[in-house]
């Protein structure tokens, strides 16, 4: 045990030595660019809102030193709007919450008169530590999936909302500011405020709505930025790249809800051969049992 401990010790104390000497540094064009508009609402109740966030924030220096998060983890915060301080907060708050839970049963037990190994606890506690550690990122990794095929969904009525508008003889930027306001939710309020963006720099619209994709990862969105302005400003012409795009992007959504109600329908098939293979083997025991008592 005491080995364990000074190895544990040991590698502590080394990687607290690498990160000294060499200490994370961000590329110079990561450090000069300007930061970009949140993609989402930033969360109410101020950064640290929720009490794990309060509780973990003298962990988060420790858990950026460690080059913490990574580049999809960083990029699924940037689609929801989430700080990267707050999501470290909280994953360092589950994580000693994993450590101290295994302890407090233990003692809980000892109390009892049931008395553990001290290994069992040990090992118990740090992978408990280590699996709530990861939790929050998967966690996230779902929200930020449901939120991008919130806003793939809503860009194929954006889609046909503006094309319907072009074809009543709106102008482009009429037409796009019409099909965001005749939406709802957080997808049609993201393209609000890049339109809106657009309006008061005096820039295109697709240049913002592609800054939009880019944050987002939504291809779709980048592309149809990409399309529309190669279509230009004449009406013909993006009113044909737009409905070519809606068509596009509904058939790929159609196809992905297919084959995820295929997976769904494949998945619902596992418990009724599980039973029916207890069926049989509770069927074929006595038989099997019974044959083999007689040999």
């Amino acid at each position: 045990m005491i080995y364990l401990l000074l190895g544990a010790g040991f590698g502590a104390g080394a990687w607290w030595a690498w990160l000294g000497w060499r200490p994370p540094v961000p590329a110079l064009a990561t450090a000069l660019a300007p930061t970009p508009p949140a993609a989402a609402p930033p969360p109410r109740g101020g950064e640290f809102e929720g009490w794990s966030a309060r509780l973990g924030t003298r962990f988060v220096p420790l858990l950026v030193r460690c080059r913490l998060p990574g580049q999809k983890i960083a990029a699924d915060l940037r689609t929801l709007g989430v700080p990267v301080e707050r999501h470290l907060a909280e994953k360092a708050t589950a994580a000693v919450a994993g450590l101290l839970m295994t302890w407090v049963l233990t003692g809980t037990l000892a109390v009892a008169g049931l008395d553990l190994p001290l290994l069992l606890p040990l090992w118990a506690s740090a992978a408990l530590a280590l699996v709530l550690f990861f939790a929050p990122d998967l966690a996230l990794r779902q929200r930020a999936a449901r939120y991008r095929d919130e806003v793939r969904h809503a860009l194929s009525t954006f889609l046909d909302l503006t094309v319907v508008a072009l074809s009543g003889g709106a102008g482009v930027e009429q037409a796009l500011t019409a099909a965001a306001n005749a939406g709802h939710g957080a997808a049609f309020a993201a393209f609000r405020r890049a339109l809106s963006q657009a309006e008061v720099t005096r820039t295109p619209p697709w240049t913002p709505l592609g800054e939009l994709g880019e944050r987002l990862a939504v291809p779709e969105l980048s592309e149809l930025a990409a399309t529309t302005a190669l279509a230009g400003h004449e009406g013909a012409k993006v009113k044909a790249s737009l409905t070519s795009k809606a068509a596009t992007l509904r058939a790929h959504l159609l196809a992905e809800a297919e084959a995820e109600a295929a997976s769904a329908t494949e998945r619902m098939s596992l418990p009724v051969v599980l039973l029916f293979a207890g069926f049989l083997l509770f069927i074929g025991y006595p038989a099997l049992a019974h044959a083999l008592s007689g040999l």
